[in-house]
């Protein structure tokens, strides 16, 4: 498999669109220790598999996909937090959610073709 760019992987595309969903979703919480967490761990994710590609060798790519896949788990796990705390509805929370599993599921498929 050859990947032309980071910007075609499609868990780059979908873990870019959940960071922007926590960003808006959470915009106006006032916890900001929370915010800042969720938000940091949501742009990790794609960060980490940008950065991954970047270093040109599949070995330290898949290192880099666990640590973004990692990173996919905690957003996981902030969301049933939010979700508890009445941060976001149980709809927002479904959406991340659902979203958060199938980036990770696509950065394993990822890894195992690695």
């Amino acid at each position: 498999m050859k990947i032309e760019n980071f910007e075609t992987i499609i868990s780059w595309q979908k873990s870019t669109q959940l960071a922007v969903l926590v960003y808006t979703i959470l915009k106006d919480n006032k916890d900001c220790g929370f915010k800042d967490q969720i938000q940091r761990a949501a742009v990790s994710i794609g960060n980490n598999i940008a950065e991954g590609y970047e270093r040109h060798s599949n070995k330290e790519f898949k290192q880099f996909l666990y640590i973004a896949k990692g990173s996919a788990g905690e957003v996981r796990s902030m969301l049933y937090i939010a979700k508890e705390l009445g941060y976001i509805s149980a709809k927002d929370f479904e959406n991340m959610y659902n979203l958060s599993i199938e980036i990770c599921r696509l950065i394993s498929g990822l890894i195992k073709t690695l």
